[in-house]
C-alpha cells in the first residue's frame, strides 16, 4: 500500500460522531490490545474468490440487516440460512460457484442524510446506529457514547462465533464508517501488510467515498478487498480515480464497485459507467445494490421500498451488462430471516407496514420477499447461459 498509514488522519472524516476525545481514547486503546475478529488468511481467500467474480469464475451474493442492533444475536441464525438458500437458488442459474458474504459482524453503523430526524414531533440527533447512539428520546440517549464501540466489538465477536459453528462458508463485511473503530483494530502481519481485523470485506459508502477524505485515504492502507458504493451522481472519472487510489497495482479481487443508482436512472447512468472502467483494463467487480435507489416514504409515514423497483433495477443491471457484454458479478440487498413488514410487495401493502416494522434504519426484504428477488434474478442469469451456450 502506497498511502501512509496515518495520513487518513490528516484529512475531513464524512459522518464521524462527535465522540468525547477522553472516552473514545480509553476504548480505542482498549480495543487495539483485542483479539482480531477475522484472520489475513481469509482475507486473502475472499480476494481470491472475488477474482473469480471479476472474471465471470464465480458470483457474489452479499446480504443482511441494514443496521445490526445490540442484543440480536439469535436472528443470526435465520439471516445466514436465508442467505445461503438466495445462494443455492442463483448458484443453481449461473453454474458457478457463488460467494456468500453478510452484512453482519460489524454492521453497527450507518452515515445519515441530515444531523437530526423528527421523533414524536420532536427535533433529535439523528440515530447513528448503536454502534454511535441510541433510538430514545430520553437525555443522553442520542449523545455519541463511546463505550459502545466495545460492545458492538463483543456482539460482532458473538456473531462471528455463530457464523463459524452453523456457515463457516460465510464471510463477513460491513460498512467502515467509523475510522477510530477500524484503525483501532487494524492489525499487521508477519510481511508487514495492514488488515482491518473487523471483518472480511469492508465497503465505503456513497456519502464517504470523497477522493481527498479521510475514508479512502484510509481504505488505501489495508489488504482486505474492499468495496465502494456508487450512487446515481458518480461519473465515470470518479469512478476511475477511486481505482487509482484503492487499486493501483490491479490486483484482482481488491475492488468491488457496488452500484445503486435506482430502477429509474440504472439504463441511462450505469452504460457509460461500466463502459469507461472496463475500457482502462481495472479488474472490478459490478454488484447491484437495487434497494438503496428506491426508498421512498409510504403513506402511513415508514420508509420503505417497492419489491417491484428493486426488481426493475436488478432485471436493468443484468441487461446493461449483457448488451456491453461485461460480467455481472452479483448482488448486494439488505433482508432478514424475519416475517417482517417494511418493503411493499410480495404480499405486503402499505397498510401492512406498522404491523411488523422493526428495522431501526432502512427497510429489510423479508424472507419472501428476499427469495423471491433471488427466483427472479436466478431466471434472467439462467437465460444468459443459455445464451452463452447456444
Amino acid at each position: 500500500m502506497t498511502e501512509p498509514a496515518a495520513s487518513w488522519r490528516t484529512r475531513i472524516a464524512h459522518q464521524r460522531p462527535q465522540w468525547p476525545k477522553r472516552e473514545l481514547g480509553v476504548v480505542v486503546d482498549r480495543l487495539a490490545t483485542a483479539p482480531a475478529l477475522v484472520a489475513p488468511r481469509e482475507c486473502d481467500a475472499l480476494t481470491e474468490r472475488l477474482a473469480g467474480v471479476a472474471e465471470g469464475r464465480a458470483f457474489l451474493v452479499q446480504g443482511g440487516d441494514c443496521a445490526e442492533r445490540l442484543g440480536e444475536i439469535p436472528a443470526v441464525r435465520g439471516k445466514l440460512r436465508l442467505l445461503r438458500e438466495m445462494a443455492r437458488i442463483i448458484a443453481y442459474a449461473v453454474r458457478v460457484p457463488v460467494v456468500p458474504v453478510g452484512r453482519m459482524a460489524g454492521q453497527y453503523a450507518k452515515p445519515r442524510s441530515r444531523p437530526t430526524e423528527t421523533v414524536a414531533g420532536r427535533t433529535l440527533p439523528a440515530y447513528r446506529g448503536d454502534a454511535v447512539n441510541g433510538t430514545g428520546c430520553g437525555p443522553g440517549d442520542r449523545r455519541p457514547d463511546p463505550a459502545r464501540l466495545h460492545r458492538i466489538y463483543e456482539a460482532s465477536r458473538a456473531t462471528r462465533g455463530v457464523m463459524r459453528t452453523y456457515a463457516p462458508e460465510v464471510y463477513a463485511s460491513h460498512e467502515g464508517l467509523l475510522l477510530d473503530y477500524e484503525e483501532a483494530l487494524t492489525r499487521t502481519d508477519e510481511q508487514g501488510r495492514r488488515y482491518a481485523s473487523s471483518g472480511h470485506l469492508l465497503w465505503i459508502g456513497d456519502r464517504t467515498r470523497q477522493l481527498d477524505g479521510a475514508h479512502v485515504a484510509w481504505f488505501a492502507t489495508v489488504a482486505n478487498p474492499i468495496a465502494v458504493k456508487l450512487g446515481p451522481a458518480t461519473t465515470p472519472e470518479q469512478a476511475l480515480a477511486l481505482i487509482d487510489r484503492l487499486d493501483p497495482d490491479r490486483r484482482p479481487g481488491r475492488l468491488t464497485f457496488v452500484v445503486r443508482l435506482g430502477a429509474r436512472r440504472v439504463r441511462d447512468l450505469l452504460p457509460e459507467l461500466v463502459a469507461k472502467v472496463t475500457a482502462s483494463g481495472a479488474p472490478v467487480s459490478w454488484v447491484c445494490d437495487p434497494m438503496h435507489g428506491n426508498t421512498f416514504a409510504a403513506p402511513t409515514g415508514h420508509k420503505t421500498r417497492r419489491l417491484a423497483d428493486i426488481m426493475a433495477e436488478t432485471a436493468a443491471f443484468v441487461e446493461v451488462h449483457r448488451a456491453l457484454g461485461t460480467q455481472v458479478g452479483g448482488l448486494h440487498v439488505e433482508m432478514t430471516g424475519e416475517n417482517v413488514t417494511e418493503c411493499v410487495g410480495g404480499g405486503v401493502g402499505f397498510a401492512d407496514l406498522p404491523r411488523r416494522y422493526e428495522s431501526a434504519c432502512d427497510p429489510r426484504l423479508n424472507r419472501g420477499q428476499a427469495l423471491e428477488l433471488a427466483a427472479a434474478l436466478a431466471d434472467l442469469l439462467k437465460q444468459g447461459v443459455r445464451d452463452a451456450t447456444d
